[in-house]
């Protein structure tokens, strides 16, 4: 049967199953623009973020040349080809190893794709290494599962290197099999008569760093006996902008609370210190009265926040409780792209988009690549769409927080690999996610705000590699797009092209994919009120 060329009626007909949702996610996204410039207000800068300092001045360093690291770190970093250190790492160990000995909290402002993970893995077990005995002394907290399973990830490869056991927690399983793997039960001796009502006290940490998430870091809080952040000697909080934009049950203040002090004077009481001479391992925190540790505990928790995109806002940075903060920060530029990064703009008409997505796509020929998109329905509806291009010639997955944590896993497997050349995601995975080779990121609907922009891109051109950020827009976007692009010092944005022909050789086939896709969200939704109906049913029943 032969195919019908699109038509106006065609397009019109198309909008009502997935530009709707398109067009709504545009319109948004100007709406924030407004009002952020209407509620934009004149926020201080604190004292101590106006002297920071700029990473840039540090050059790489090898690791034979650098100072004070254990020779079993050297080769576990060896065995990850890793043989120098980046800027930011060598600042950070500067600041923590070496003449700054962890005396200031870190507050570290750098781009994607710089190594930051890496800036607080190393110091922090380096720091451990030398521990005598096993308890939780550092806490890691990210806002997604997957960035928590990355970071685990280098964790684990440093860690074992000196004796030091790395846990997660994050709800990828049951809470049971969590608690298995972080507390270790003591053992019974034979002919020993044991009290049960004092057996939580001789619960023992199975692990000496745990890299969490806020919610399931708040289950173990609150019903995981044994399990205790009193030891706690450093807290590093990943994508700071990000988890103290979201309450995520008050963890923030929890933790702060709970690695507080544990005396009320100045000095421990005698039950403290039987405490521990007969009991188990405390750690007891006094109240400071020294020049600048007045009214705080001691030993303190040493703190690093990390983000590409740090918040400057006093009220949020106030929740962290700062000791004496230290900015890193690269340059005078609160927002900076990779260096290595070329942006191009993609002029298209808003109801042929996704054909521009798809003669772009198969312009860049199979390269790994992230097409983002505004919202997770977007995604979804992108995704099916595509699907239905006769002759793509490409693999490409969707990828979503509203997959189940095994598919997205999966996904990713996938793409790594290279099984996968593309994959269409939400936001899901713009913080932090690190895939190796990734040449382009997409941005299919353009972002609201910079630091999307920026978080979005940084998933290319990471670790001194190039990239290209291509951004999908409308005329009437330019103004919009290179007025954000401003904000992070980026004042060339070239125009990128596809051909004319190739947009018309593809109507035809976008006719057909169109129609599919409305028949598709029919039986979707048949289903999904088939579903909603049945459990009605069943609750009438009980």
């Amino acid at each position: 049967m032969a195919k019908r060329v699109l038509s106006d009626s065609d397009i019109e007909h198309g909008e009502n199953v997935f530009f709707f949702f398109m067009i709504s996610a545009e319109k948004k996204g100007s709406f924030l623009m407004e009002e952020e410039k209407e509620l934009k207000k004149n926020i201080p800068v604190l004292p101590w973020m106006r002297n920071p300092i700029d990473i840039t001045t540090f050059d790489q360093c090898s690791l034979d040349r650098l100072p004070f690291i254990d020779p079993r770190l050297v080769v576990a970093l060896k065995n990850m080809s890793i043989t120098s250190l980046f800027p930011v790492q060598l600042a950070v160990w500067q600041e923590t190893i070496g003449p700054g000995s962890f005396e200031r909290d870190l507050c570290i402002n750098s781009p994607t794709g710089s190594g930051k993970t890496l800036a607080y893995a190393l110091p922090i077990v380096q720091m451990l290494s030398t521990r005598s005995v096993k308890c939780l002394r550092a806490l890691v907290v990210l806002p997604t599962r997957d960035l928590a399973l990355q970071v685990k990830e280098v964790f684990s490869a440093l860690a074992p290197a000196v004796g030091l056991s790395v846990g997660l927690a994050v709800g990828q399983s049951s809470i049971s099999d969590e608690i298995s793997e972080l507390i270790r039960k003591p053992n019974v001796e034979y002919g020993i008569c044991y009290d049960p009502e004092e057996s939580s006290y001789e619960l023992q940490s199975a692990v000496d760093i745990l890299v969490a998430t806020p919610g399931r870091l708040m289950d173990h809080i609150s019903n995981t006996d044994g399990f205790t952040l009193e030891h706690l000697c450093y807290l590093v909080v990943d994508e700071t902008d990000r988890l103290l934009r979201e309450a995520y049950q008050s963890w923030l203040p929890t933790v702060i609370h709970l690695t507080g002090s544990s005396i009320d004077g100045n000095f421990p009481s005698v039950d403290d210190l039987l405490a521990c001479t007969y009991g188990s391992l405390k750690t007891i925190r006094r109240v400071g009265i020294e020049r600048g540790f007045k009214g705080k505990a001691y030993p303190r928790l040493a703190k690093m926040v990390l983000s590409a995109t740090l918040t400057q806002d006093p009220s949020k940075l106030a929740q962290l409780d700062l000791h004496h903060p230290l900015l890193l920060t690269t340059g005078e530029r609160r927002y900076k792209l990779p260096e290595e990064l070329k942006s191009f703009k993609l002029l298209c008409q808003s109801k042929l988009k996704p054909i521009y997505l798809v003669s772009l796509l198969q312009s860049l020929q199979g390269e790994k690549s992230i097409v983002f998109t505004s919202s997770v329905e977007s995604t979804h509806r992108l995704c099916t769409l595509l699907k239905f291009f006769d002759n793509m010639q490409i693999e490409f997955k969707e990828y979503s927080r509203l997959q189940r944590q095994s598919v997205r896993s999966k996904t990713l497997r996938a793409f790594r690999s290279g099984q996968v050349q593309v994959l269409i995601s939400s936001d899901a995975m713009t913080r932090g996610m690190d895939v190796e080779g990734v040449r382009n990121v997409i941005n299919y609907d353009m972002p609201a705000y910079i630091k999307t922009f920026i978080h979005r891109a940084g998933r290319t051109a990471r670790a001194g590699q190039s990239g290209c950020c291509f951004t999908l827009m409308h005329k009437d976007e330019i103004k919009r797009f290179k007025k954000m692009l401003q904000k992070a010092d980026c004042n060339s944005c070239p125009t990128y092209s596809v051909s004319s022909e190739v947009i018309e050789s593809l109507r035809s086939v976008y006719t057909s994919a169109l129609e599919k896709l409305r028949e598709n969200v029919e039986s979707e939704k048949f289903k999904k009120s088939k579903i909603r109906l049945k459990s009605s049913n069943v609750r009438k029943e009980k």
